[in-house]
């Protein structure tokens, strides 16, 4: 008996191993492309669920606590997740990736070349943003800052969407992360299969014109050039899927009154070849405070379904809900009430898929680890606790993985 136990923990070990030992790993080999509304893979349409982990990189910095990353890829496979959104910046402070304008820190560096590797292996693709509309991580501010230090005139975050020293900023970081070699796998970023796509940020936004002619005229200069500079992978935007003057029923009808300021066009900013697939996310629970549930509940179907119609009709791409949670610091907060969230939003996605419509998957913010608390919050999901939430999760995975 004790050599059958040797024998399966030798298995194991090889297995997960085998990328790094020259075995190619059984996964989802093939870089995803579209054609019209749908995503292909290896030739047949690709749907599926995933999750959100922007702290992979952070994590897996220090080699000895990568294992939380390697755990959250396994228990997301084995409930039916095969998509990673993550981000693909920090931008000064503590492990920073860019520690200032095109210098890199390479162990943060490897950090996410681990990441990628390990979703490699175990079959998962990646969805890598840019870099963030807001300061944590850097995002914005810190490229206006740096671009201060050195004598620029710039006073505002919204500068980063036009003085010409941070646009570069910007292109530069893009080139330096297509063209990086993974230290483990030795691929290209821009040669690798296992990432899925890019998005330009993380929820851009600008303030500083709530007409919506800065952003989009920001989104027409940087989306031709990362597809200028890496022709394989799929891009998106990153947004949040409000709407802008392009469609006037739907900003007033569907956008919460704050969003009207933000300078976002779900419509414009992506009705545009270079972008490949519309993101949304869904937050009823933060945008409208006061609203009762089942208010919200009708909100998050109806945000659903008439992006889901905007993206078949006008703008014939794919569609990926790229967050959506329910946090538990709600006042009233019951598990049933994040369970109908789940279930509600997964419902209405497989509805779309089931009929070759332009739902692709749903990516729930956020999984950690067990341990984790340094990235707890009242969002966050553990899925080796095995709640009902869970629950959810896998069966609406599996059933969409089957389509």
């Amino acid at each position: 008996m004790k050599y059958l136990c040797l024998i399966v923990f030798l298995a194991i070990v090889i297995a997960q191993n085998s990328s790094y030992l020259g075995v190619k790993a059984v996964s989802s080999d093939g870089f995803v492309s579209r054609k019209g509304v749908q995503f292909i893979l290896n030739g047949k349409p690709f749907y599926a669920n995933g999750f959100n982990a922007y702290w992979l990189a952070y994590e897996a910095t220090d080699p000895t606590t990568r294992f939380k990353i390697t755990y959250v890829f396994q228990n997301a496979t084995i409930h039916g997740l095969t998509i990673a959104r993550t981000w693909g910046f920090r931008d000064g402070g503590y492990r920073a990736l860019q520690i200032a304008p095109g210098f890199y820190d390479e162990k943060t560096f490897q950090g996410l070349d681990f990441a990628i590797a390990e979703a490699k292996r175990l079959g998962i693709k990646m969805i890598i943003t840019f870099v963030n509309n807001y300061s944590d991580f850097g995002g914005r501010k810190q490229y206006v800052d740096w671009a201060k230090t050195t004598g620029q005139n710039v006073s505002s975050d919204d500068d980063f969407y036009t003085n010409p020293l941070v646009k570069q900023y910007y292109k530069n970081h893009v080139k330096t992360m297509v063209n990086r070699v993974n230290t483990f796998t030795k691929v290209a970023y821009k040669d690798e299969p296992t990432i899925m796509g890019w998005e330009l940020m993380n929820e851009p936004q600008c303030r500083a014109d709530p007409s919506g002619k800065t952003l989009m005229a920001w989104i027409n200069e940087m989306a031709p050039y990362v597809k200028s500079v890496d022709s394989k992978h799929l891009l998106s935007t990153g947004l949040e899927g409000f709407y802008g003057d392009s469609s006037p029923q739907r900003k007033s009808s569907l956008n919460p009154v704050a969003a009207n300021v933000l300078g976002t066009d779900f419509i414009a900013n992506h009705n545009l070849d270079a972008i490949d697939f519309a993101s949304i996310h869904s937050y009823p629970d933060l945008w409208f405070p006061n609203l009762d549930e089942k208010s919200r509940l009708d909100f998050l179907r109806k945000w659903l379904v008439d992006h889901l119609e905007d993206a078949q009709n006008i703008l014939r791409k794919p569609l990926i809900l790229g967050e959506f949670g329910k946090p538990t610091n709600i006042p009233g907060y019951t598990q049933a009430q994040r369970d109908a969230v789940f279930t509600a939003t997964f419902d209405t996605i497989y509805e779309s898929a089931q009929k070759g419509g332009p739902a692709s998957g749903a990516l729930f913010w956020h999984v950690i680890s067990d341990g984790m608390t340094n990235f707890k919050d009242p969002l966050s999901i553990v899925l080796s606790e095995n709640s009902t939430t869970v629950n959810i999760i896998t069966e609406e995975s599996r059933k969409l993985g089957l389509i």
